[in-house]
């Protein structure tokens, strides 16, 4: 037998063994709903079943959008050419909600595996993206901009993952991933939300992590906002913390924010911890983040609004440069933070360096 026989045997035991009484996966009926330009985003993603993809052509769309199926993907042809902006005559509750997108699942059903991906939301009067109770939503290839309140935001979700998405001149944080906004409570496991490789440009605050556990940000740029990295947290329990921040570009965040209710004036914060506990601050690069205000420094541990201490935090391994007032500030009063192999200048209090 000739090896040319042998590959058709070969061949055809692999079509009758993949094919021939094989009972036809879900792909195999997935469907792309298109979207042209003066159609309605909303009314494809009202027809569309789990495993379907909403297509959304080159053009403007002033629209918001609300799904609430989940296996559904949300695609444009690229943040500069497909954009969606507010329409104020709308009355969906998504776009009465002053948001771009919504994806909203409720307590008994999270909304799960839902993909936003390459396009913009520009100048919503809240969030260019809001998501609540959520499993696995992706959103990458994202514009977030001029958004009155945040750009990308989360609630009461788990094993989000934000990549590559660009958060630039939002009202308050570029994004933004909390356990409620709502409610008060203590920390909610985000089961390992990604926060990776996005850039946050001229917001208030270019990420915020608040009352959050088991995450990480990492690659990520931050520059030009008031301030780069928040982790909040308070006295609640379960803490917050058991986080990562690591290997971060942050410089030169020195936009000047007014002070709010809940936060003194904003300028030249790199990355600050408020209440939080076995956080893992390393391998960062914090450059030239300068200013006066109590938050003001490279990379900054400050007890929370309420008094409670940072604890048990490691921040090591960090070139932290040309900040001010200083490159390390460990303003707390807890001793069980440790800072260790850090590059650096000046530190509050002095040594750390």
């Amino acid at each position: 037998m000739t090896k040319r026989h042998l590959a058709y045997l070969a061949c055809t035991a692999a079509v009758v063994a993949g094919g021939l009484g094989a009972t036809p996966s879900a792909a195999d009926h997935r469907t792309v709903h298109r979207v042209q330009p003066g159609q309605s985003i909303q009314k494809a993603v009202n027809a569309a079943k789990p495993g379907d993809t909403v297509l959304i052509a080159p053009g403007t769309y002033k629209e918001s959008v609300r799904i609430t199926v989940s296996d559904l993907t949300l695609r444009g042809y690229g943040a500069h050419r497909t954009v969606l902006v507010p329409d104020t005559t709308e009355k969906d509750a998504c776009a009465k909600a002053g948001s771009g997108i919504c994806v909203t699942g409720t307590d008994k059903k999270a909304v799960k595996d839902v993909a936003v991906r390459s396009l913009t939301l520009r100048g919503y009067k809240k969030n260019g993206l809001w998501a609540t109770r959520t499993d696995r939503l992706k959103v990458q290839g994202v514009l977030a901009e001029k958004n009155g309140t945040w750009g990308v935001a989360l609630e009461r979700s788990v094993r989000s993952v934000l990549n590559h998405n660009v958060a630039r001149n939002n009202g308050d944080a570029g994004l933004f991933v909390s356990n409620t906004v709502d409610t008060e409570e203590g920390a909610r496991d985000t089961q390992g939300t990604v926060v990776r490789h996005n850039r946050m440009v001229g917001n208030r605050v270019g990420v915020t992590v608040r009352r959050l556990r088991n995450l990480s940000v990492d690659h990520n740029e931050a520059t030009g906002n008031c301030a780069a990295v928040f982790v909040v947290g308070d006295e609640r329990k379960p803490r917050a913390g058991d986080l990562s921040v690591s290997h971060n570009h942050i410089h030169a965040n020195n936009k000047y924010c007014a002070k709010t209710a809940r936060l003194p004036f904003l300028q030249g914060s790199g990355i600050v911890l408020t209440g939080a506990e076995k956080t893992r601050v390393a391998y960062n690069r914090v450059e030239n983040n300068k200013g006066t205000s109590p938050l003001s420094g490279g990379i900054v541990l400050f007890k929370s609004l309420v008094g409670t201490p940072n604890e048990n935090n490691d921040i090591r391994d960090n070139l932290v440069t040309g900040n001010s007032p200083a490159d390390l500030a460990n303003r707390d009063t807890a001793k069980t933070n440790t800072f260790s192999r850090n590059t650096c200048t000046l530190s509050e209090p002095a040594g750390m360096c």
